[in-house]
């Protein structure tokens, strides 16, 4: 398991176009695992802070009774369409995937839990510079970064 710090220090190139693609819009969108073993996809703000991935479950939120029952998790970022004409010039999309630890309750305005991620898998999908092919670039704890391209 890797923090983002990790990832961060590994391949900072890899994880500062990972956040960018992120922090590009407020929202995401989480898929965890309900009691009988079936996905839940959910929205979530999440935020990248002092190294370290997190995201916040309000009150009584099903997502975050299914984080604290089965701690697993993927996350991806917003999903914006490429450009008619400039396919090339998509930033694509990103996913983590891993595994949520409750870190503390949250007080203010808005009460709730917020969970720290412990990472596994942090993926990037765009395109080629012709636009004509799908580019892939993984990053696990054990294989490291790693391109893909599918035409």
């Amino acid at each position: 398991m890797a923090t983002w710090n990790d990832i961060e220090n590994a391949e900072p190139e890899f994880a500062a176009r990972v956040r960018k693609i992120f922090d590009a819009h407020k929202h995401k969108t989480i898929a965890t695992l309900r009691s009988d073993g079936s996905p839940r996809i959910s929205g979530i703000e999440a935020q990248f802070a002092d190294g370290e991935l997190t995201f916040g479950s309000m009150p009584g939120a099903r997502k975050g009774a299914d984080l604290r029952r089965d701690p697993r998790f993927a996350l991806h970022s917003p999903s914006v369409d490429p450009t008619p004409g400039n396919e090339a010039s998509w930033t694509g999309d990103a996913k983590v995937a891993g595994r949520a630890v409750y870190a503390s309750e949250l007080d203010g305005e808005i009460p709730g839990e917020l969970f720290r991620t412990e990472l596994d898998e942090v993926v990037v999908t765009g395109l080629n510079e012709a636009g004509d092919a799908l580019v892939i670039d993984i990053w696990t704890g054990a294989r490291g970064l790693r391109r893909v391209e599918r035409a």
